[in-house]
């Protein structure tokens, strides 16, 4: 007889979420962590009475009601709203791109200058884009596309705009109305002491395994359960056998200040080439600290290599034709449950995770 239900590689959202699930309806689960703690990249360390993201800024934001109340039901939400700020040159501009953006860049007042100017300066590119340049511009014209997208794009991929390919900006927001407030989902904010709150309640009285790569002894732990939940690297599973997908990842440089207020705002995006970093979190502003001191990072976005936490995969043609092999091999294993950005090789916001394991459940246990 197995000594557990279900094996869980992995304690972020997804892993956890179906061990907590699992827990539940009456199973057993063990948790393997490959990190000295849980919660995957909402992870938050305290220091001085301020949650710092460990792994960058993680805003909790959604359009569905049910998803919200789910999280809800593990920690209260504060009422923050992301309002980053774009500094280009010390010159300072409000994202998402708005009719404040707009002043600024243009000095214009209504929305009807603002897509004059837009709509004339997108006539530059004539044809399809061909790269992701001639894409933006296409968008939301040169200016914009000059301060705001170009160096913080090329800085974040690593390579020229002119070089990546156009699919990857499908769509860029522009509101015409004078509204800071980044995303549009109707439900947002922060856990009230952290997402730490969050994970420590879903993994409450469950087994959990700290420091333990699980693919260094995979046959040992599968052997332990009837299950595997899988939510690792799909191609380190398979021990690499047709090559290895790509990411990009970043390098986190953080600090503590004695001032009340560093940069007044949590976020703030470097969009100019020369900056080497792409944005500056102050971590107490995501819930309205007001400490003497303060933790900022800066986030180093930098190429991917297997010492290295993978974040962003690199959906081009070259690595989606190798999804597609591993895709088929996990197919075939019929005691393991793929889920999760690294598993899907898919960048997932939090509530697509929450989504995407909660659809897991039911699929298991309908």
């Amino acid at each position: 007889m197995k000594q557990y239900d279900y094996i869980i590689v992995g304690s972020g959202l997804f892993g956890s979420i179906f061990a907590y699930e699992a827990t539940q309806r009456g199973k057993r689960c063990l948790v393997i962590e490959k990190r000295n703690h849980v919660g995957g990249n909402i992870y938050c360390e305290k220091k001085d009475d301020i949650n710092i993201h460990q792994y960058g800024a993680h805003i909790f934001h959604t359009q569905n009601k049910d998803i919200w109340s789910y999280m809800n039901r593990f920690s209260e939400f504060n009422n923050y709203i992301n309002s980053p700020i774009a500094n280009f040159n010390g010159e300072i501009f409000n994202l998402p791109f708005n009719m404040n953006t707009f002043n600024k860049m243009w000095g214009i007042i209504t929305p009807q200058q603002a897509q004059k100017v837009i709509n004339e300066q997108r006539k530059e590119i004539e044809c399809d884009p061909h790269n992701l340049e001639e894409q933006a511009i296409s968008l939301v014209g040169r200016d914009i596309y000059q301060k705001l997208i170009k160096g913080y794009t090329e800085k974040q991929w690593g390579r020229p705009c002119t070089e990546l390919p156009a699919f990857i900006i499908k769509r860029i927001p522009v509101r015409y109305t004078y509204d800071n407030n980044y995303f549009n989902d109707r439900y947002q904010g922060i856990p009230i002491n952290g997402y730490n709150v969050i994970i420590d309640k879903l993994l409450s009285g469950i087994d959990v395994h700290l420091d333990t790569n699980f693919l260094n002894a995979k046959d040992y732990w599968t052997a332990l359960g009837n299950k595997v939940i899988y939510t690792g690297m799909i191609d380190a599973f398979f021990e690499f056998q047709y090559g290895k997908l790509e990411y990009r990842t970043l390098r986190f440089e953080t600090q503590k200040f004695d001032t009340s207020d560093f940069q007044g705002v949590a976020v703030m995006n470097f969009t100019d080439s020369a900056t080497p970093y792409t944005r500056i979190i102050e971590h107490k502003h995501f819930e309205f600290g007001s400490q003497p001191i303060t933790y900022v990072t800066k986030e180093y976005p930098c190429e991917w290599s297997e010492s290295q936490e993978p974040y962003y995969p690199i959906n081009d043609e070259k690595n989606m034709h190798l999804l597609r092999r591993y895709q088929e091999l996990a197919l075939q294993q019929g005691t393991v449950i793929f889920g999760g950005r690294l598993a899907e090789y898919k960048y997932y916001d939090m509530d697509k995770t929450v989504e995407s394991a909660l659809l897991a459940v039911a699929k298991e246990f309908s």
